[in-house]
């Protein structure tokens, strides 16, 4: 999962771009997640971490726009980034999928049309809406929070600050 320590720009309507344009400017694994409905393996180094990472925002890796916050992250013990609830539901779109033999519902960045995940219901989790939004991290960026950031920042030698003595 790509981290940026600014928050992106969010698109401000729709992103409309060629395959070559996303190829250009996505990862492969990004590409194939976003642009051909890719699963990232289970329980995989961008979960492991996902589970560590504090406060903060993910976006779509595709335009930025802002999907899903850290306030609505928990662990479902499922293998991929899983949330409660969208940050910002306008950027979340839900389609019927029938893909595999089974019908479940895909999440996708309404800003960009990059397939997300799917999210399940009814699972029993002690979340506010029992949804699961199992979400492929590759397919977010994320940006840990000010404060966050600030305390993951190394702190500075003071003798190496202090001004030399003067003759």
């Amino acid at each position: 999962m790509e981290t940026k320590t600014e928050i992106p720009a969010e698109p401000g309507g729709k992103v409309v771009k060629t395959d070559e344009e996303w190829k250009k400017e996505l990862t492969p694994e990004q590409y194939r997640i976003l642009r051909e409905a890719g699963t990232e393996r289970a329980n995989g180094e961008v979960y492991k971490e996902f589970k560590h990472q504090g406060k903060g925002t993910y976006h779509c890796a595709g335009c930025n726009a802002l999907l899903f916050s850290s306030d609505q992250k928990f662990d479902s013990g499922c293998g991929w980034p899983s949330f409660y609830d969208p940050a910002k539901a306008e950027n979340v779109t839900l389609k019927r999928d029938t893909t595999l033999g089974m019908t479940r519902i895909e999440v996708i960045c309404a800003k960009c049309e990059g397939h997300l995940g799917h999210v399940f219901e009814g699972e029993g989790f002690d979340t506010p809406t029992d949804k699961r939004f199992c979400i492929n991290g590759g397919g977010l960026i994320y940006v840990p929070a000010k404060e966050a950031a600030k305390e993951e920042k190394p702190v500075k030698d003071e003798k190496s600050a202090a001004k030399p003595e003067e003759k």
